[in-house]
């Protein structure tokens, strides 16, 4: 009964949904004059003039771009419990992430955006269902691993992870269908969280499975290895769907298949504290489709200006496909000018579909080659297409200073099938790189660099390597890039690298 109700609502959502998809400038504009009406009267309405606002140009003057320090004061206000300071009145929830530079960043949930991450989450499946007339998996038992939803309260505000405040938004129709426990989901210590979720669901008739793909390989991994059997799909005979987020599922996609033992739809989604960004509306593509009226007003930085003086800084009706922006985000959350930190790159304006490209803060350029996470990713898939091979993880870190010879980039790769020639198969990915960013071929061509040099980490290399630094499980996730030696030169100290 579930299954056939869900293909009449499906529908009902998608055609609902079109209405914005074929106005998504006038939609964007409605948010903006929104977004500042309701927030004048707040103090930084008030402090950046919100009330002489008229259009965007407007806005863009008297807001600048900001990341979490640039508006942390205004955070600070918020966290002891003062009303109106970014937004009317107080948040419903604060959702607690990992800071970089200030510790733990507190990220202003409120009455106004918290429906836009439930009911984004629930949309990305009623299009899938809508699309391939699948309904049968909300009858079986679903995966949703999440943070603990035990949440602290500080100031009178619940306090904690995204994950674990949406766990309490769980509809009830598929509360008895959700896996792991309530018991289990509270586990804080990520291994013995994934141990206890094994053993809950590996005699489950379990038709969804959702996580980041890191964790769904871990989680894959262990299955086989408890029950004995050769792949999950011998485990979970009516596994129908994955839904991914955090990371570009392009390069897991291979790794995963393998240990589910066949091919498996997948959904795709870019949810974030500070709002639900994007999800994959097709099967028949991997992009995502940007969420234009979700309370989100975007602006664009082009990639190559973002360090400039004065960088160019854009609405949608700007934007051009196949280039990098700067993702920046003003929300019914109280974000203004909030700078996530994250690159897309636009496939398609009819409608406004995107791919993640990468991480701001995660590029290799110590030669001036500004190499980001979306062009690494893409040579390693046209390497492997052409040498196949089976990849668990990588990052990329420059040597700047080897002991001998020119400088060059170093991949540490964790193989689980290692390629026929490992010496070929540098020379492809390194081939790729270079057509994959001009500045990196110049440096190469010029003498500057060497070609790039695969350094093979052992297995499960990057579980330990997590592990050690407190990070392992949850939406943590080793960088790509680095533009320093830190992370590569941890791996060595861990003993991670394989020594030929």
């Amino acid at each position: 009964m579930k299954a056939f109700l869900a293909k009449i609502f499906a529908k009902y959502i998608v055609n609902k949904e079109q209405k914005w998809i074929n106005n998504p400038l006038e939609t964007q504009d409605k948010i903006l004059n929104e977004l500042i009406v309701a927030a004048k009267n707040t103090k930084f309405g008030v402090d950046h003039h919100f009330e002489s606002i008229k259009n965007y140009e407007d806005f863009k003057s008297q807001v600048p771009i900001n990341d979490y320090e640039g508006l942390k004061h205004y955070f600070d206000e918020v966290i002891e419990g003062k009303p109106d300071i970014l937004w009317p009145g107080k948040p419903l929830y604060l959702a607690k992430t990992s800071g970089t530079t200030s510790g733990a960043k507190y990220i202003p949930l409120t009455e106004e955006s918290v429906p836009s991450h439930i009911n984004s989450a629930r949309n990305a499946l009623l299009y899938y269902i809508n699309e391939t007339k699948n309904s049968n998996f909300v009858d079986g038992k679903m995966i949703f691993l999440q943070g603990s939803p035990i949440l602290e309260d500080k100031n009178g505000l619940k306090v904690g992870r995204l994950s674990g405040i949406s766990a309490h938004f769980v509809p009830n129709y598929l509360q008895k269908n959700r896996l792991p426990s309530y018991e289990t989901n509270v586990i804080e210590d990520w291994e013995t969280k994934v141990d206890r979720v094994v053993d809950e669901t590996v005699k489950a008739d379990m038709t969804l499975i959702s996580g980041i793909p890191p964790w769904l390989i871990m989680y894959f991994e262990r299955l086989i290895k408890v029950s004995g059997k050769e792949n999950v799909q011998s485990i979970f005979k009516n596994l129908q769907l994955m839904v991914t987020g955090g990371v570009n599922y392009e390069p897991y996609r291979d790794k995963v298949n393998q240990l589910i033992g066949r091919k498996i739809d997948c959904i795709q989604t870019y949810p974030a504290s500070e709002g639900f960004i994007a999800y994959q509306d097709s099967q028949k593509s991997d992009d995502l489709l940007l969420l234009l009226n979700n309370g989100i007003f975007y602006e664009f930085v082009p990639v190559d200006e973002f360090f400039d003086e004065n960088p160019i800084r854009i609405s949608l009706k700007d934007v051009e496909i196949g280039k990098d922006y700067v993702l920046i985000l003003n929300t019914n959350a109280g974000l203004w000018g909030y700078n996530i930190g994250d690159t897309v790159r636009f496939t398609s304006i009819k409608p406004y579909r995107i791919v993640v490209s990468g991480r701001i803060k995660h590029y290799t350029s110590a030669f001036g080659e500004h190499v980001i996470g979306h062009e690494v990713e893409q040579a390693l898939q046209k390497t492997l297409e052409k040498y196949p091979a089976s990849v668990n993880e990588f990052t990329v870190a420059p040597q700047v200073n080897p002991t001998e010879g020119l400088p060059y980039h170093e991949w540490l790769i964790e193989f689980d099938q290692k390629p026929e020639n490992l010496t070929i198969f540098n020379e492809e990915l390194d081939a790729q790189m270079r057509r994959q960013n001009t500045y990196y071929d110049d440096l190469i061509t010029g003498n500057i660099l060497r070609p790039l040099v695969v350094s093979e980490v052992k297995t499960e290399g990057f579980q330990h390597y997590m592990k050690s630094i407190g990070k392992l499980g949850g939406q943590n996730k080793v960088p790509r890039l680095s533009n320093n030696r830190e992370i590569a030169d941890e791996f060595y100290s861990l003993n991670l690298i394989t020594t030929n």
